[in-house]
């Protein structure tokens, strides 16, 4: 509704501009012949006029009663200009401010959310998986260009650097969940994670590293897993030209709605009983329907394909496979708190 006004109020501008030209036009026109002037002079009293100056007046019947309609017209069409004018301002600053209000109103709610720094190409596939899976995000941003892209889909921003604390606060990072930071450099990702990391030491970060040989100064700075997108492109394309079924079938699960399998990871958390049982033992599979593909424990080793004597502790994490109805069920089971 802002912006129609906005928009509305711009045209009258233009409108009324052009009607003070065509009244500057036939003005000079009608001293130029009535009071036999020369056209610059006609121009000069014209806009005179038009400016309510008077620096001439007119000397015949014929010459008062046409500056008398081109004064009445004049300042008619001057004050429909400058009311134009202020109102286009007004109408935009209103609706940035209203904008940004809103924003700050849902992004203050949010809690457990990501923390998206950078909209480019990597950041806004990124939004699209978080939009996908339904989860809460925000986005830092301070290149002008992405910003309309972010009004105009509605997303939660937040106009700044990334590095900052003001920006990270502002996205609410003490109540976060997570971070992402894709920023266009190595060396913003560093400043982003150390500043992250510094307002919430329990923050899960990702980082994208453009270079492999800076992988080890993110995990310093306290990223938790660092991507490299050269390296894991070159993976999933060797395996699509080795494993193209596995490929599809891994596309499928992780990045479609439309296919109803999914992979998802399960925390074994306190009061489950499947505390100190067996796989075999646990009744999960039966229960539930989803197939444990994969175990990590709280030390960080994963073991896949594990057996069915394989016991499972507090704090564990299933990599499971099902469909969403059976990780339903499967979440009662493992974390029954949740």
């Amino acid at each position: 509704m802002c912006m129609s006004r906005e928009i509305d109020a711009l045209k009258q501008f233009r409108l009324a501009l052009l009607v003070l030209v065509a009244l500057t036009v036939v003005g000079t026109f009608g001293y130029h012949e009535l009071e036999n002037m020369p056209v610059l002079d006609a121009l000069l009293v014209t806009v005179s006029t038009l400016g309510t100056l008077n620096l001439s007046q007119p000397t015949d019947t014929a010459g008062k009663v046409f500056a008398i309609c081109l004064i009445v017209f004049g300042v008619t069409a001057v004050f429909w200009a400058g009311a134009s004018l202020i109102q286009t301002l007004v109408s935009e600053q209103m609706w940035h401010a209203l904008q940004n209000r809103k924003m700050q109103k849902q992004i203050a709610k949010m809690r457990d959310h990501f923390i998206v720094c950078g909209y480019g190409r990597m950041g806004q596939q990124i939004v699209k998986d978080l939009q996908r899976e339904g989860t809460d995000h925000c986005v830092i941003e301070w290149n002008p260009e992405q910003l309309p892209k972010l009004v105009a889909q509605d997303i939660p921003f937040v106009e700044g650097n990334a590095s900052d604390d003001k920006a990270l606060k502002a996205a609410g990072i003490e109540h976060a969940k997570g971070l992402i930071t894709v920023a266009p450099t190595d060396e913003d990702n560093v400043f982003i994670t150390l500043s992250a990391r510094a307002l919430n030491p329990k923050l899960f970060i990702a980082a994208r590293s453009i270079q492999e040989d800076n992988e080890g100064k993110l995990r310093m700075a306290g990223a938790d897993k660092v991507m490299s997108p050269y390296v894991m492109g070159g993976k999933r394309m060797a395996t699509a030209a080795l494993r193209p079924n596995v490929q599809d079938f891994v596309e499928l699960a992780m990045h479609t709605d439309d296919f109803k399998m999914m992979i998802e990871e399960l925390v074994v958390g306190p009061g489950s009983k499947l505390i100190d049982q067996s796989i075999g033992n646990c009744g999960l599979k039966k229960a539930t329907g989803v197939t444990i593909i994969a175990i990590k424990r709280t030390s960080g080793k994963i073991i896949p394909n594990p057996t069915s004597a394989e016991l499972l502790h507090e704090g564990d994490v299933l990599i499971v496979i099902g469909v969403p109805k059976q990780m339903d069920k499967a979440l009662k089971l493992t974390c029954p708190k949740a």
